[in-house]
């Protein structure tokens, strides 16, 4: 089979390449994608640019919330799998809540009912969103981590504690990369889902792809051309993420068994 890679390239190289490549591809679909909505019929047309706004913001959501929910998720699982009660009670209890309750009372709470627990909890329509997208799905990558934490070979920790590594760096140098690495396809999978959750953002104002082709539907009452551009332009959107997700599992895949 042809490759598009030079053939010297390891599969690392050529994972890191094709990662860079779709992450080139999603910045300059954000950045170009008024030329060809702007081309598009009426209405999506004549409201190119606000397709193109909610668009960014519907990738600024993912990206925040995603990365806080993985900081979240590595946290949760440590204290999941704690030796100190009161940390397990707290992990076992946020991600209890988290996964038990629906996402979009979640974000519901957050941005009305936090402040009426303190004037301090009171935030904008883009922060409330993120900090609910986060904590969502912060709970969900805690337990895709805790079971790679779970699944390391007790036998490496074993030998990492005989050859003299104190219970720290065994942790960082042999615990945790190996159970990154198992964790990363659900992980990866959880961002992609991320980013067509973040369309309930729309329930408390914020303008993004869901709430900017609802506006439109709202002044042209045309509702099958408005949704299914918002749809194709979701479909873009995942698709590409899923590329970048991909490499990124291939790149750490040192063992080989993606081939």
């Amino acid at each position: 089979m042809l490759s598009i890679w030079p053939a010297g390239w390891s599969r690392q190289a050529r994972s890191s390449a094709t990662m860079l490549s779709a992450s080139l591809l999603l910045l300059l679909i954000l950045w170009l994608i008024p030329i060809p909505l702007a081309w598009a019929p009426d209405p999506i047309g004549n409201n190119a640019q606000l397709f193109a706004e909610g668009t960014r913001v519907t990738v600024q959501l993912t990206v925040v919330s995603g990365l806080i929910g993985v900081v979240l998720g590595v946290m949760a699982a440590l204290g999941k799998v704690s030796r100190f009660a009161p940390l397990r009670w707290i992990a076992g209890f946020y991600i209890w809540v988290m996964r038990g309750t629906p996402l979009l009372v979640q974000v519901l709470f957050v941005y009305f009912a936090l402040p009426e627990v303190h004037p301090l909890l009171r935030m904008n329509e883009f922060t409330a969103a993120c900090v609910a997208l986060a904590l969502n799905v912060g709970a969900y990558n805690a337990e895709a981590i805790r079971s790679g934490l779970l699944a390391v070979p007790k036998g490496q920790i074993e030998a990492a504690r005989s050859l003299g590594l104190n219970r720290w760096y065994t942790f960082i140098d042999v615990t945790f990369p190996q159970a990154f690495k198992i964790s990363l396809p659900p992980l990866v999978n959880n961002i992609v889902a991320l980013l067509k959750d973040s369309s309930l953002a729309f329930t408390i104002g914020v303008v993004e792809l869901t709430n900017a082709g609802s506006q439109v539907k709202s002044t042209s009452f045309q509702a099958v051309p408005v949704f299914i551009a918002t749809a194709v332009i979701y479909l873009v959107l995942t698709t590409v993420m899923t590329q970048i997700s991909d490499a990124v599992e291939r790149r750490f895949d040192i063992e080989g068994k993606l081939g």
